[in-house]
């Protein structure tokens, strides 16, 4: 049976070019995919940076654990604390011990060697910020001290330079500890020596050059304050971190609490000493990683990766079913003459479905090998463009794993014969009197299979969210939701394309029709005799706008909602940022701030709370701690219950997401440090977005810092003075202070965020399906419609105008595919718009007008082209020729 087959395949390879390039691509996408997933699942965890060289590290346990009934569970602590006075003296009789302290860091670069003021001599400029006496080293000048975050500070990381807004010099924002902790990465000195005057600093340098060189004198900005400072000597940097080392007792003047010990000695006896509820971590070997600033970056990256490469394959696999299925199904429409024939001279039902099946079987075995063979290829691609787009670690590579190829494989040979199975029933009930039919006209385009089909798979794509809407709106805002929800309404509605051609068709032909001319009619009237033509060149466009519109719609809409949150609940004038992102503002503006006339200071801390859901599950919520006093003043919160004013340090506020929503319950939380404690229910915020979390006071704020200051002018006062005196304290201090309209355009979604930059990339898969399957199906149509063109050319038609006529029908297609896939995408917009409105955000739908119109615009010159082209071809024969061809 495999040589007539081949045989066949061979007289019309033009029908399986569509089917055969968009089966190659997908299946190339997917192995591509899923080999940068394989590499996911085995990419190698960073190794230990700060503390390579640490013998021993003990810093406090920075997850929180808590027994139930089904086991232990645990949940990452947001403030970990400090290592005490008294477990570091017990350590210190064990061995040498070294103390690290992590602080924020800004360094002016000077111009010139003069550009800075030389440094005081005797007592230091800066003032410890507590009265507690300086952190001394437990063993000598050359001890060594684990560096980790403060606790309650933000975790350190460096920028790049910018401009002083006073001096106009660059600053680099840099992260600072003791010089003895140096040794633990290890640091080396590569020129100069080590700090041993208050007024010394040793500094990293970057590969290639760096502008900060030994004997340099720089402005240094820490937490305690701004000073010059003297650079005495440099070491490499080890592309972690780009750090200022300080001397022992500095860095405990500038930040008082130890963040981490390391401990020269057996961790054995390090455990035993610390006993078994001292609440530290012993970390050695690879698990002094721990210790390292944000060392879940990558774990917390690569589970990106995993959830976009998932989707990717996901969407890929449904738009490559989806096109070689409608190409197939064409295709057997378009050979039913054939199979009336082979009726005709005996061949039975199985025998046409057999020969069916065995060529989907064939083109699918070659595309999916031609596809593995370029996935292979592939991968490497896009997993260094991933990582140059910062949507992978930087180490992310590729693995060993086959399994992906293999997969990919048989994917593409199941699409290929799953997508026949229709077409070949269809084909092996062709009709022998049907090798009689001349008329172009299709009908019985929709068997009661089909209908029933369609109608039930639409009934489940309006029916789940209306279920959602009714029970959970929340999870209809979902990545997942929003992403695989559409998938049964196109499904639904392309399924029932050859039915809705015919009506839109005539909808977008009703004013062409009317005007002069015989294109318009001819159009309309071969788009409704065409159906099955029609349908197959609008569901390509109908998955692709759908797609688009609703995965651009949807991010869009609730960009938007995000947005009008922030709007309504922030009514300060200004809020102050740091002047470097991330960075912690300084303590000296608040102060600043604080005395300028008019001026309402609300200081704010990010923190969280930790609540044991129904005695099986550790649940984190985002909190801020306010001051209840002022918090009034610069914010407007959706309260469902109680009262804002009610909340004090016994009380936290809530959202509807809580378990625990009435007002005057008391709730068990774990703050972010993780002690223990029980709150009453102040107020019960609206769900939103998920953007309205916690609201704690400062005192269950577990150590965090000040991250936030929003300032509102005060009614009566002068509003340029006040602005003018909180911009004179920022540059002053180093801070960054914006209005209201600012920072909430300076914290919206950019256009190379992560979720944009994935977005791209699957409209990209579904977009070069589409164009393999839009470009197939016209050239098979056009073919296949030679002795029509020629029958107009005889009727006096001139080639441009046949030209024209075939181009017009192939943008009515795509117009109808557009229309279609608008109406699907906009039932998914209105039912992401119900879940805002029933989660208490009125916010507008987002339409994507300018992605559609792309999307549009490129589909319907393809098409154009597509079918323009052949038929050039096909006219330069002489009519009288082409009209008295056999088919």
């Amino acid at each position: 049976m495999l040589t007539p087959v081949l045989s066949g395949m061979r007289r019309r390879w033009v029908t399986f070019v569509g089917s055969f390039v968009a089966l190659a691509l997908g299946v190339g996408l997917i192995a591509a995919t899923g080999l940068a997933l394989a590499a996911t699942f085995d990419a190698p965890e960073r190794g230990p940076e700060r503390f390579a060289a640490a013998p021993v590290v003990v810093r406090a346990a920075d997850h929180l654990r808590v027994d139930t009934p089904t086991g232990t569970r645990s949940k990452p602590l947001h403030h970990p604390g400090p290592v005490g006075e008294r477990i570091a003296d017990r350590l210190a009789a064990l061995g040498r011990t070294v103390e690290d302290r992590t602080f924020p860091v800004d360094v002016t670069v000077p111009r010139t060697g003069s550009d800075v003021t030389a440094p005081r001599t005797g007592t230091e400029a800066e003032e410890p910020r507590t009265g507690a006496d300086a952190e001394k080293s437990r063993t000598g000048a050359d001890a060594m001290k684990p560096g980790l975050p403060r606790a309650g500070a933000e975790e350190p990381h460096t920028g790049p330079a910018v401009k002083n807004p006073r001096t106009g010099r660059d600053v680099e924002a840099r992260v600072g500890h003791p010089w003895p902790v140096a040794a633990a990465a290890p640091y080396r000195l590569t020129s100069g020596r080590a700090p041993a005057a208050p007024g010394e600093v040793v500094v990293t340098t970057r590969p290639g050059g760096d502008r900060l060189r030994t004997g340099d004198l720089v402005q240094v900005r820490t937490p305690a304050g701004s000073t010059p400072r003297t650079v005495v000597g440099t070491v490499a940097g080890r592309g972690f971190e780009d750090a200022v080392f300080f001397t022992d007792d500095q860095a405990a003047r500038i930040s008082p609490d130890i963040d981490a010990l390391v401990v020269h000695a057996d961790a054995t006896a390090v455990r035993r000493a610390l006993g078994p509820d001292s609440g530290m971590d012993v970390l050695t070997g690879h698990d002094r990683r721990r210790a390292d600033a944000d060392p879940d970056r990558d774990a917390r990256a690569l589970v990106s990766v995993n959830a976009l490469l998932g989707t990717a394959a996901g969407i890929t696999l449904f738009v490559s079913a989806a096109v070689v299925a409608s190409t197939f199904s064409f295709a057997v429409a378009q050979r039913r003459r054939e199979f009336g024939l082979l009726r005709t001279v005996g061949a039975t039902p199985g025998r046409i479905r057999r020969t069916v099946c065995a060529e989907a079987a064939v083109v699918g075995v070659l595309a999916s090998a031609a596809g593995v063979w370029l996935g292979a290829r592939g991968a490497p691609l896009l997993v260094g463009r991933m990582a140059e787009a910062g949507l992978a670690p930087p180490r992310f590579a590729l693995g060993d794993a086959s399994w992906p190829l293999h997969t990919a494989f048989w994917t593409g040979v199941f699409v290929a014969t799953a997508a026949a199975l229709v077409s070949c029933h269809r084909a092996g009930r062709t009709a022998p009197t049907e090798a009689l039919r001349e008329a172009a006209v299709d009908s019985r385009v929709m068997p009661a299979s089909r209908w029933a089909a369609a109608v039930l798979i639409l009934l489940a794509g309006l029916g789940l969210p209306a279920l959602a809407l009714a029970v959970d709106p929340g999870d209809l805002l979902g990545r997942k939701s929003y992403v695989t929800r559409p998938m049964l309404l196109i499904v639904g509605c392309a399924l029932l394309a050859p039915v809705l051609v015919r009506p839109v068709g005539r909808l977008l032909t009703w004013l062409p029709a009317r005007l002069p001319g015989a294109t318009g009619v001819l159009v309309r009237e071969n788009t409704a005799a065409g159906v099955r033509r029609t349908a197959a060149v609008a569901a390509p466009v109908l998955i692709t706008v759908a797609l688009a519109a609703t995965l651009t719609g949807t991010v869009a809409t609730l960009e938007e909602a995000k947005a009008t949150e922030a709007r309504t609940a922030t009514t300060a004038d200004f809020v102050v940022t740091s002047g470097q992102e991330g960075r912690p503002p300084a303590p000296a503006f608040v102060e600043r701030a604080r005395a300028v006339e008019g001026a309402v200071v609300s200081v704010s801390r990010s923190t969280a709370v930790t609540v044991l859901e129904e005695n099986t599950a550790l649940v984190t919520s985002e909190a801020r701690a306010v001051d209840p006093a002022r918090l009034a003043a610069v914010s407007e919160l959706p309260v469902t219950a109680g009262r804002l004013a009610d909340l004090d340090d016994d009380a936290i506020v809530v959202n509807e997401e809580w378990l625990t929503t009435r007002v005057g319950d008391r709730v068990t939380v774990w703050l972010g440090d993780g002690r223990k404690t029980s709150l009453r229910i102040a107020a019960v915020l609206a769900t939103g977005t998920g953007d309205n979390g916690v609201y704690v006071t400062p005192r269950n704020a577990g150590g965090a810092g000040v991250d936030r200051i929003d300032v509102k002018v005060a009614e009566g006062a002068d509003r340029r003075a006040v602005a003018a005196a909180l911009h004179t304290a920022g540059a002053a201090t180093g801070t960054r202070v914006t209005t209201r309209a600012a920072w909430l355009a300076a914290n919206g979604p950019g256009p190379d965020d992560p979720t944009r930059t994935g977005l791209r990339m699957i409209l990209g898969i579904a977009l070069l399906c589409t164009a393999t399957a839009l470009a197939n199906t016209l050239v098979m149509a056009t073919s296949d419609r030679v002795r029509d063109l020629a029958v107009l050319r005889l009727a006096g038609a001139t080639v441009p105008q046949v030209l024209r006529l075939v181009a017009a029908e192939a943008v009515v297609a795509v117009g109808v595919g557009a229309v279609l896939g608008a109406v699907v995408a906009a039932v998914n917009l209105l039912v992401v718009w119900g879940a805002l409105a029933l989660l208490g955000v009125t916010s507008a739908v987002v339409v994507p007008w300018g992605t559609l119109g792309l999307v549009v615009a490129a589909a319907a010159l393809l098409a154009a082209v597509s079918a323009a082209l052949p038929a050039s071809f096909a006219l330069r024969t002489r009519p009288v020729e082409l009209a008295g061809a056999r088919e």
